[in-house]
Formats: C-alpha cells, structure tokens, sequence
C-alpha cells in the first residue's frame, strides 16, 4: 500500500478558537459529513513546515501564520481522490494567525465539491459538538495543547486498528 504524508493544522487565532472544516470523504462524496482540521499531503522534496504553510495558505488565505511545534500524529488507511487506498501518515502541528473569515480561492475543484462549511469553534463548542470532529477525541487533545501540555515528541494518536485509547495524556 502506497503511503501518503500529509500535515494538518490546528489552527488557533488570538482567542483559541480552532479553524476547523466540514466536508465529505473524496471516496464517499454522498457520505455523512464531518469536521476536521486544514491541510493535505506533502509534495516531492517539502518538509512538514512547508507543507502545513501552504495548505494553510490554500485552504484559508492566511498568509501570516506561526508554525509549531508538531503536536500529535496518526495514521488511518482512506481512499485518495483516485479511489486508491492508501496509509496515510497525519502530523498534526500547532498554527497561530490573526483569525478572520477565511478565503476558498486556492481551493481545488474537489475540495470545492466536498467542503460544506469552515469556522471558528472555541473549546466549549468542541466538548459540547454532537457532529463528528476528526481526529477521534480532538476535544481532549485540543484541551491538553490549550493548557500548555505539549509532548516533546509528536504524541501517537491512531493507527490503522483504530484509535489509540484513550488519547495520550502529556506528563
């Protein structure tokens, strides 16, 4: 199986509130819907920084966003936009920018097609959502990160069996 790497951004603006995204799987574009945070796949010879820098450029129009460090990664097997299915390995890396509504004038056609809605969520909204939010127990994580909790090491959150249970406390 082919592997994809990919960096997602928990995007925080001045208040802590999260960006996050709601949208459909490319392989399941009648599915249910779900939130999740910006960001996409490396490209040939990018490192996770870069890559995280222009997802968010893309998928936001924010241009000005501090970086790091990489919070927690995981890795779940999915169906790419060609149907394939690929591991894909996530690293999820703490962003800070001014907030604002976000552009979708990078975005591809798909994303277009796919993506329902963005916004701004605080903490409070996040433990009270009754959609689904990826990654599994993003409320958790997101108050960890949030108390200042940040591993040294990107934490492991999931695997291809599943999500690791429950989320990692850092010490």
């Amino acid at each position: 199986m082919r592997e994809r790497r990919t960096a997602r951004v928990v995007l925080l603006d001045p208040d802590n509130r999260v960006l996050l995204l709601k949208g459909r799987l490319p392989s399941a574009p009648d599915g249910p819907s779900f939130w999740f945070t910006a960001g996409g796949g490396l490209e040939e010879g990018e490192s996770m920084l870069d890559a995280a820098a222009r997802e968010v450029l893309e998928e936001t129009g924010f241009a000005d966003v501090a970086l790091g460090p990489a919070l927690w990664r995981d890795e779940v097997v999915l169906a790419d936009i060609e149907g394939e299915e690929r591991l894909f390995r996530q690293t999820y890396i703490l962003g800070r920018t001014a907030g604002g509504p976000i552009s979708r004038d990078g975005w591809q056609d798909y994303e277009h097609d796919l993506t329902d809605d963005a916004r701004w969520w605080t903490m409070d909204e996040i433990v009270a959502a009754e959609e689904t939010i990826y990654p599994i127990g993003f409320a958790e994580l997101l108050a960890e990160t949030l108390a200042g909790r940040i591993a040294a090491e990107p934490l492991l959150i999931a695997t291809p069996d599943g999500p690791v249970s429950p989320p990692p406390k850092v010490p």
